[in-house]
C-alpha cells in the first residue's frame, strides 16, 4: 500500500499519525510525508533549520520512503493564490499515487490546518481518477479540540488504529522534535501523547491507538 501524510508544519505527521506510519512502514508500506510550510527552494532562518534538521531525524527513525516539501510558510497560507495551493498538492498526490491519505482537521485552532485539508480535498476530487480508496482527517494535539465550541470544529472520530505495539517508538520520534516538545502538563508533552493514545485505545478496547475520521471511501 502507498500512503501519504500532508502535515502543515514540520511534527504534525509525527503527532498526527506517528504510530500508524510505524505500523505501516512495519507492514512493509511506501510512506510518503508532504509538509506544507516547508519553504521548500527558500533560505531557511536559524529556527527553522533546527525543526528541519529534527524532521530529518524523526523521518529516518521512522524509515519514511519519501519527504515533499512545498514552498510555503506558516502562518501565510492564505496569502498564496489558491491556484498555486491546489497545484502543488494535485502534483504531489500524482506524484505518490496514494491509496491512503491523512489530513489535519479542518476544525483545528490553526488557519493553516484548514487550509491545507480544503486544498488537499480540491486535488482529491473524484473526477481526478486518483487510486485513492481512503482519506481521513487526524487529530493534532494543541490543535484539535481547542477552538470555539461548535459541532462544525468537533472532532468526532469513527476509525481507530491500534498502535498498541508502536505507541513507545511514536514516542521516541516526536522526542526528535526537541524544540517542539515541552513538559507535560502541555499539550505537545511526550505524556499528552501516550494520554491520548491510551483513552483512544480504551475506546475501542486495547491498550494504544490513533483516532481518525473518515471522509470517504471508495472500494
Amino acid at each position: 500500500m502507498r500512503v501519504l501524510i500532508f502535515a502543515p508544519h514540520r511534527d504534525d505527521e509525527i503527532i498526527g499519525v506517528g504510530g500508524t506510519i510505524l505500523k505501516r512502514k512495519a507492514a512493509g508500506d511506501y510512506v510518503a510525508v508532504c509538509v506544507v510550510t516547508a519553504k521548500e527552494g527558500l533560505k531557511l532562518p536559524p529556527c527553522t533549520m533546527i525543526i528541519h534538521e529534527e524532521m530529518k531525524q524523526a523521518h529516518a527513525f521512522c524509515n519514511i520512503d519519501e519527504y515533499i516539501g512545498f514552498p510555503f510558510w506558516a502562518n501565510n497560507l492564505e496569502k498564496f493564490p489558491r491556484t498555486d495551493l491546489n497545484k502543488a498538492f494535485f502534483d504531489a498526490i500524482v506524484k505518490v499515487q496514494p491509496e491512503e491519505v491523512y489530513l489535519p482537521f479542518w476544525g483545528d485552532m490553526q488557519k493553516d490546518h484548514q487550509i491545507v485539508i480544503e486544498a488537499a480535498m480540491v486535488a482529491l476530487r473524484e473526477k481526478y481518477n486518483h487510486p485513492v480508496k481512503r482519506i481521513y482527517a487526524y487529530e493534532t494535539l494543541s490543535e484539535t479540540g481547542i477552538n470555539i465550541p461548535s459541532e462544525n470544529y468537533s472532532f468526532i472520530p469513527n476509525v481507530f488504529e491500534d498502535i498498541t505495539d508502536f505507541l513507545e517508538d511514536k514516542k521516541k520520534a516526536l522526542a526528535f522534535y526537541k524544540s517542539q516538545v515541552h513538559p507535560f502538563p502541555d499539550l505537545r508533552s511526550l505524556e499528552t501523547v501516550e494520554a491520548l493514545a491510551k483513552l483512544r485505545g480504551a475506546t475501542v478496547n486495547v491498550k494504544a491507538a490513533e483516532a481518525f475520521m473518515l471522509i470517504r471511501e471508495t472500494k
